[in-house]
């Protein structure tokens, strides 16, 4: 990881680059040799991320701020796991399609962990890797899934900007209004010349 990067983060949320093998897909899937992603380059497509207390989330002022500053005025939990997921077989599957929102996908892992996947500039895979305490925005328009790992288990607070819109528009769907400004904001500028140093 970005090394310069000490605010706590690297200890609740990683991100790197996935190898093509069908296995299991809660696996870590890392390239050999690894390919770790810093926290700047994830910034780059758009996933903004943070370290928060998650044992002091109903009074935290870090949290209230974010949520302030952000606009999110709708909170609710989720439990993913076998025992609280109503049809989980079903649901893993439903998350683990790539899809996109038309609204940021905002995530707060209370408890357990899980990967989200999202896409790079150039249609690669990069797994972030999310523990307790570590927050993620993923922008509206970026294409993305979801997956537990092998402890089969996570706390989640969701947060959204109004009433909750959780439709997912499964690839592809690059007609929308959401994709096409999400590759004017994160996909173009790559390409005009804002060259991005290998990490």
């Amino acid at each position: 990881m970005d090394a310069s990067c000490k605010d706590g983060r690297e200890d609740v949320i990683q991100a790197w680059y996935m190898d093509d093998s069908d296995e299991d897909q809660r696996l870590p899937h890392h390239c050999n040799p690894k390919e770790f992603i810093s926290f700047d380059k994830l910034a780059e497509l758009g996933v903004l991320s943070w370290s928060l207390n998650a044992d002091n989330y109903k009074t935290d002022e870090e949290l209230k701020k974010i949520r302030e500053d952000r606009g999110y005025t709708y909170m609710d939990i989720i439990e993913v796991c076998p025992e609280k997921l109503p049809n989980y077989e079903a649901k893993i599957k439903d998350f683990f399609e790539e899809h996109l929102h038309t609204d940021e996908e905002i995530r707060y892992c209370l408890d357990g962990s899980g990967y989200f996947d999202v896409r790079d500039q150039n249609d690669r895979w990069i797994r972030v890797a999310l523990k307790k305490g570590g927050m993620i925005v993923l922008p509206a328009g970026i294409y993305h899934r979801f997956t537990l790992d092998s402890d089969n288990y996570i706390k989640a607070m969701r947060l959204f900007v109004g009433e909750p819109v959780w439709t997912p528009y499964n690839r592809p769907h690059d007609h929308l209004p959401a994709r096409k400004e999400y590759i004017e904001a994160f996909v173009k500028k790559e390409a005009t010349g804002h060259a991005v140093e290998a990490h």
